[in-house]
């Protein structure tokens, strides 16, 4: 008579774990359905053993199940298929855009002294190249015209200030 008792106890754990698998496998509905009567057959094996195992088995049953599914589905996001279904989670991206912006930061630092020519005219705002990139610059001192040669005096942020090389050979 023991083994009622450790079957209908399998089967509700077989129930719980398959619970568990529906949540990280697209199935349709059908590892649920299993999942459903394998908990089902062992209620009914646990009843059948006896009345108080068997309400033991129920109430724990409807408990349980709805935690397990549940409780995958809070842990399915930080697994590799969560992160294939959901892709990167909000932190990650603000990270991701975080070593962007660091980046494009200290590039634009590291032009502090670089020279390049106008694009256009700055009056006071333009277009400058300088090496092979092409910038939104703020001319100092007055208006530069197109094709005049530059040199960056002060880079911060997103904010190139340029002064045109006459004037600095001038000053």
């Amino acid at each position: 008579m023991e083994t009622m008792l450790l079957i209908g106890i399998s089967l509700i754990a077989l129930g719980m774990l398959l619970f568990i698998l529906e949540a990280f496998v697209p199935s349709a509905g059908i590892i649920s359905l299993l999942a459903v009567g394998s908990t089902t057959a062992g209620i009914i094996f646990l009843f059948r053993y006896d009345l108080m195992w068997g309400w033991i088995g129920l109430l724990g049953s409807l408990v349980l199940a709805p935690i397990s599914f549940f409780g995958a589905l809070n842990i399915l996001p930080n697994t590799p298929i969560g992160r294939a279904l959901f892709g990167p989670s909000g932190e990650e991206i603000a990270e991701q855009d975080q070593v962007v912006r660091d980046l494009a930061r200290r590039a634009r630092e590291g032009l502090q002294g670089a020279e390049g020519v106008a694009l256009t005219d700055m009056r006071p705002s333009g277009l400058v190249q300088i090496g092979d990139k092409r910038l939104d610059a703020i001319a100092i001192g007055g208006i530069v015209d197109r094709g005049s040669r530059v040199r960056v005096v002060r880079a911060e942020g997103l904010t190139i200030e340029v002064r045109c090389m006459r004037d600095d050979a001038s000053a």
